[in-house]
């Protein structure tokens, strides 16, 4: 990629800002990056002189917005589950799989086997699949080690993948994820044993942004997921929490009395959890492809959401059993499909909220200060980002000005 500094003229922009027009939009735009950053944008006929000298390029009135963010992946892991995929269609459920020893615990053994060079070489297949999407940001968790060399390891190849792609990555410790086998009735030792001991070698390697749970009855409780927090909270790391995703716990009230960036899936969310959601100011962040992949039938609650003015984030949660999937423009067909979002909301959910669900501040907008990272599209209108299946229309992507 080239550093460029130029002006982009001719062209739409979903500013995706907080505006009375629809996706922040503006017609016959123009947008001026220096420097990796946008210097100025606005209409194209008050373009200010001071760019006048600056190389200009002609968009031919496409739609240009934020670059997307996957505020939500496992895209870091060993091995694949597809005869999971196979047990569940001759009719085990996703909780059944994983009592039986499947689920999150299978992947463990092909992610201990292999080397930072081998988890990296097995993502960057599926990163090459998000940025020829508009992809500019991606979240990574760890938590298919379940133990301290694994779990530094995952997190060490998803700080490696910006050297070896354009890419942005925020990590999210996990090592509360699953139960390992070692530790299978001994839960409350592997917390204090393992996974702390582990949260706090990487935060002191630098391989941590955030910290991460799976509160779930195949998982672990809120008062477990409390103990991992409380030293989240100790390092100054914020917080997030898969939560509700196949009942109902209270583990988003636990994450909104932690000030977590988000909840993720919440499909069993109830009335008082939306409303803890925000007062905290917690996204909610929709995972439509492991409802999708598991056949769920419990929608998250959209609606309740909505009226509350919770600020909701879409991700792929791009993971080998529940989401095998790269795809966000599909994530944002499904989360207006399946959960009747509309297309600005999903937009938003892969752009600004997205941005807010990582704790992001200088991304996810066309915004003058805002890194210039942009996705340039075929499409005469935003909604059609959403409506369609299977179709990629996007004709640029900008790195950080780079292209």
């Amino acid at each position: 990629m080239q550093d460029v500094n130029q002006v982009l003229v001719a062209l739409r922009a979903a500013t995706m800002g907080e505006t009375a027009a629809p996706y922040g939009l503006i017609e016959a735009a123009a947008i001026a990056l220096v420097d990796g950053r946008i210097a100025w944008i606005g209409a194209e006929a008050e373009l200010p002189t001071d760019y006048a000298d600056l190389p200009k390029t002609d968009l031919g009135n496409r739609l240009v917005t934020p670059a997307l963010i996957d505020c939500h992946t496992h895209v870091v892991h060993g091995g694949n589950r597809a005869a999971e995929f196979e047990l569940r269609l001759n009719g085990a459920s996703y909780e059944e799989v994983a009592r039986a020893g499947g689920g999150i615990v299978s992947t463990v053994a092909a992610t201990r086997a292999a080397s930072v060079d081998a988890l990296i070489a097995q993502a960057l297949p599926r990163v090459d699949a998000m940025l020829a999407e508009g992809v500019s940001t991606i979240e990574v968790k760890s938590g298919y080690g379940l133990d301290r060399e694994t779990e530094l390891n995952m997190l060490r190849a998803a700080r490696a993948l910006p050297q070896h792609r354009p890419i942005r990555v925020v990590t999210s410790f996990l090592g509360a994820h699953a139960i390992p086998a070692e530790y299978s009735d001994r839960p409350d030792a592997y917390i204090t044993d393992v996974c702390i001991p582990t949260l706090r070698a990487a935060h002191q390697e630098g391989l941590v942004d955030a910290v991460d749970g799976f509160c779930e009855g195949i998982a672990f409780s809120p008062d477990q997921i409390a103990l991992v927090f409380d030293v989240a909270q100790e390092m100054g790391l914020p917080v997030k929490l898969h939560a509700e995703q196949l009942s109902n716990l209270g583990g988003a009230q636990l994450a909104a009395r932690y000030g977590a960036l988000s909840a993720d899936h919440i499909e069993y969310l109830d009335q008082d959890g939306v409303e803890a959601l925000a007062a905290a100011g917690t996204v909610a962040t929709i995972l439509p492809g492991a409802f999708y992949t598991l056949r769920e039938t419990q929608a998250p609650p959209i609606a309740a959401l909505r009226a509350a003015g919770v600020p909701m984030a879409l991700a792929t949660d791009c993971n080998p059993g529940s989401a095998p999937m790269t795809s966000l423009l599909l994530t944002m067909n499904m989360g207006c499909t399946l959960f009747r979002m509309t297309p600005e909301e999903a937009l938003r959910g892969v752009t600004s909220h997205a941005a807010r669900a990582l704790g992001l501040t200088d991304c996810g907008t066309l915004a003058v200060g805002q890194r210039a990272d942009l996705a340039i599209w075929d499409v005469s209108h935003p909604a059609e980002l959403a409506y369609r299946i299977g179709f990629n229309p996007l004709h640029d992507r900008i790195f950080g000005g780079s292209q």
